[in-house]
């Protein structure tokens, strides 16, 4: 008898442990947490456009100035390249720009009916640059080599002249960018260039140099 009652507790036993474990195990939920947002960064290729606007001095070659109040419209294209280091980024730049960049004679008196008009007609720099990321906003320095082409028009003794060089020099400015979106970034810049002189043939040969400011905002799409 005892032991018939041994055998059915553990067979009860047995029985009550196999449905527990037939069921559902009630966990509790695990707790909530927010993932943080995508840390922004700017290392990559981007290309973009921009307009702008410019003005400066045509320069003669003892650094006097040969015509004056030249200024123009410019506008173009930018590619370029962004490696970041933590907060710090630096970068290469190359842009291309159109422009109706144009002077008339400084000294009416003295040049009048010698030389009329001088005009830039494109220009393009290639930059290193350099700055600081609060996040999506880079503040930069930027500098190289700037190379452009002028032609310059004389009238002498009623017969016109004009030649074309292509000058090179150098740019520094700096500027700021921010990125709306992770592809899509604005920035405004200043550009001080300086273009060395050239010799132009005016039926008399007269070197010119240019010196002259631009101010110019774009965008970029950063693959």
């Amino acid at each position: 008898m005892k032991r018939l009652l041994i055998a059915s507790t553990a067979l009860v036993a047995f029985t009550a442990a196999a449905v527990a474990a037939d069921l559902p195990v009630r966990t509790e939920p695990a707790p909530f947490v927010p993932s943080a947002p995508p840390v922004f960064s700017w290392t990559g290729f981007y290309a973009g456009v921009n307009l702008g606007y410019g003005w400066g001095d045509f320069t003669g070659a003892t650094g006097g100035v040969l015509f004056d109040e030249g200024d123009g419209f410019v506008g173009g294209g930018q590619l370029g390249y962004n490696v970041q280091f933590g907060s710090f980024v630096v970068g290469l730049e190359t842009d291309l720009q159109w422009t109706n960049f144009e002077g008339g004679p400084a000294v009416p008196g003295a040049l009048a009916g010698t030389v009329s008009e001088a005009q830039l007609d494109y220009f393009g720099t290639v930059r290193g640059r350099a700055g600081f990321a609060l996040d999506r906003t880079l503040v930069f320095a930027t500098g190289g080599l700037a190379y452009g082409g002028a032609d310059v028009t004389a009238v002498v003794a009623g017969r016109t002249f004009s030649d074309d060089q292509t000058h090179v020099g150098w740019t520094l400015g700096g500027g700021v960018e921010h990125a709306f979106t992770n592809n899509l970034t604005a920035k405004v810049e200043y550009l001080y260039t300086d273009l060395d002189d050239e010799t132009y043939d005016l039926d008399v040969q007269r070197e010119a140099g240019l010196e002259f400011s631009t101010v110019r905002a774009g965008v970029n799409y950063k693959f």
